[in-house]
């Protein structure tokens, strides 16, 4: 459910325990995977948001920090309209860090140092 979360009722977002193929699993998977910073062996599910890029090909004010003017720069340049498709690596990177890092702190790895 996510950020729809804070507007559900309680009776809206409860999501019960079924059995389902021989497995306990939840009915509809509504926390994503993750129950109070603990996996409930659901899919891992999240949802992120990517700013749009601060470098673009059009003039932008800004503050010149040694005379503290106000003045308009433009860069040169290449510029992506849209980053996303680079995102989903970095996503997915940071998605591998965070779990190896759960995975260290609860000892589930030995850390190596």
């Amino acid at each position: 459910a996510g950020f729809k979360a804070a507007k559900m009722k309680g009776s809206e977002h409860n999501d019960p325990w079924i059995s389902r193929d021989g497995k306990i699993q939840t009915m509809k998977n509504d926390s994503g995977g993750i129950i109070g910073g603990i996996s409930n062996g659901m899919p891992i599910e999240f949802t992120i948001a990517v700013k749009p890029t601060a470098t673009i090909g059009k003039p932008q004010k800004t503050v010149n920090i040694k005379t503290m003017e106000n003045i308009e720069i433009e860069i040169q340049g290449r510029h992506d309209p849209c980053i996303v498709p680079r995102a989903v690596v970095v996503v997915e990177a940071m998605t591998a860090i965070v779990l190896l890092d759960y995975l260290l702190t609860e000892g589930v790895i030995p850390s190596v140092l």
